[in-house]
């Protein structure tokens, strides 16, 4: 295929993504690159019209500068169909309105559009749910909203974490250890008193050493990982939450885990997906927003979001 493509691209408002490490914007450096327009929307500027996807489009141009990374044009409405592809980079949290505008991207893709990641995959793999249909893969694990449930995982593993289903970058993470100090109140809190499931899961003590993002294009593991160190006296591996981002190869226990996961991945057609894995084990599969590309390219020179155009390419053609 030697057209130039057409790229939607949904995502948080571009003029507040940091510079330096966001991955939607290298991804629309290398869609640029290869001559590729680029049209931008956030998730308010998609709407349907007597069954059409349609959306506020804005054409989008990035630039390699700190000051000034973007211009954008002036919106029009336009159906989605007249895309190739719709990157769909809103961040976490799934609430109701990413699932409204998920479905929204269904009905471009029942037109012939290629969304990235596919819907059905979008709407069924939970990030945190998603990676317990591999227990070989996993740490202990209950998901509940019961008090007695949650108390008694507690009581059985010692050392928890207790995690809200639908949370991102760290936040609402709670380390538990076996004395139980504050047990109830994390349970209360997160639970919000029994009315919403959340997860808690064995800790995991290798953490001190990082929470290892891998990335796959298309089931093709990326052979280097980010792993996000934590702070002292942290527990949690995310670089909102202050960790630091060091690359590191991936291992022969990484690259098992992969091959756990990529026959399901490739069925459900996911092209761009993020393991989280601390020590011997998948804690996370994101697949919404999968993000350390920029950190990973800069200490290992590699072109993360260049191979995932090439993938969307072969996908097309």
């Amino acid at each position: 295929m030697n057209r130039a493509l057409k790229i939607g691209v949904v995502m948080d408002p571009i003029d507040a993504i940091t510079y330096k490490k966001d991955t939607s914007l290298a991804m629309l450096w290398a869609a640029q690159d290869r001559g590729w327009s680029l049209h931008y929307m956030e998730q308010e500027d998609l709407f349907l019209d007597n069954g059409r996807a349609m959306a506020q489009l804005r054409d989008l141009e990035v630039f390699r500068d700190p000051e000034s990374w973007y211009r954008l044009g002036e919106p029009k409405a336009t159906p989605l169909a007249e895309l190739d592809v719709v990157l769909m980079r809103k961040d976490p949290p799934v609430d109701d309105h990413f699932i409204n505008a998920v479905y929204l991207l269904g009905f471009a893709e029942r037109e012939g559009v290629l969304i990235v990641n596919p819907t059905q995959a979008l709407l069924e793999c939970n990030e945190k749910l998603f990676a317990q249909q591999f227990p070989q893969c996993s740490v202990p694990c209950v998901v509940s909203s019961s008090d007695r449930v949650l108390r008694s995982f507690q009581e059985k593993q010692g050392d928890v974490i207790f995690k809200p289903l639908d949370g991102m970058g760290g936040s609402g993470i709670f380390h538990i250890g076996p004395e139980g100090r504050n047990l109830g109140a994390v349970i209360e809190q997160l639970s919000e008193r029994g009315q919403r499931k959340i997860m808690a899961q064995r800790y995991i003590p290798e953490i001190k050493d990082g929470d290892t993002r891998i990335l796959l294009i298309d089931g093709e593991p990326v052979p280097y990982g980010l792993a996000r160190v934590p702070m002292a006296g942290e527990t949690r591996g995310n670089l909102a939450a202050g960790a630091q981002g060091i690359s590191r190869e991936l291992t022969e226990r990484d690259y098992w885990l992969v091959e756990q996961v990529r026959p399901t991945l490739i069925a459900k057609g996911l092209m761009f997906v993020g393991l989280d894995v601390i020590g011997d084990y998948i804690t996370e599969i994101n697949v919404t927003s999968p993000t350390c590309v920029r950190e990973i390219d800069d200490q290992r020179g590699t072109d993360i979001a260049g191979l995932l155009m090439d993938a969307i390419l072969r996908r097309l053609g």
